[in-house]
């Protein structure tokens, strides 16, 4: 069972989402990454909008760039909580991207991170998944609290 989804709009983008599949992963929360283009396969994606429910998936990690139309067509088709990654491409490096994701009409959020923020993404899949668990929260508060450890630990000896 996958409670968090990984869409990329081409094959092209997967290395810049491994951080969001390996954060996923050492949390032992599944997921599923899979290459699902808005513009060139729409019916591919209404497919697996319609999977959603029998797979399990709570939240929709969205990766695109340039136009990034994707992670707003899932959001469409699904209220299950959707997060956007623009994804540096083209000229505008993630500019353009950024803008597609964020600016989506209302009653169609899409929670944006910042140009390839993979790992971001999966932190807030994470906190997502944790409101309805105690030992989820205090999973990610341990992790949070040791991380700011090892970088205090760090400053003390550089």
């Amino acid at each position: 069972m996958s409670e968090v989804l990984i869409l990329i709009g081409s094959e092209s983008d997967r290395p810049k989402m491994d951080g969001a599949v390996a954060r996923l992963e050492k949390s032992g929360v599944g997921c599923e990454l899979a290459v699902v283009s808005a513009h060139r396969d729409p019916e591919l994606l209404a497919a697996r909008m319609a999977e959603l429910d029998r797979d399990g998936v709570q939240v929709v990690i969205c990766a695109a760039g340039m136009a990034a139309h994707l992670a707003g067509a899932v959001a469409a088709r699904c209220v299950r909580p959707v997060i956007g990654v623009p994804l540096s491409a083209g000229a505008l490096q993630g500019w353009d991207a950024l803008l597609s994701t964020v600016q989506m009409p209302r009653g169609v959020p899409v929670a944006t991170v910042g140009v390839d923020q993979a790992e971001n993404a999966a932190v807030l899949a994470l906190q997502i998944l944790a409101v309805g668990s105690s030992e989820r929260r205090e999973a990610l508060l341990a992790e949070r609290q040791a991380e700011r450890a090892r970088r205090a630990m760090a400053a003390k000896q550089a």
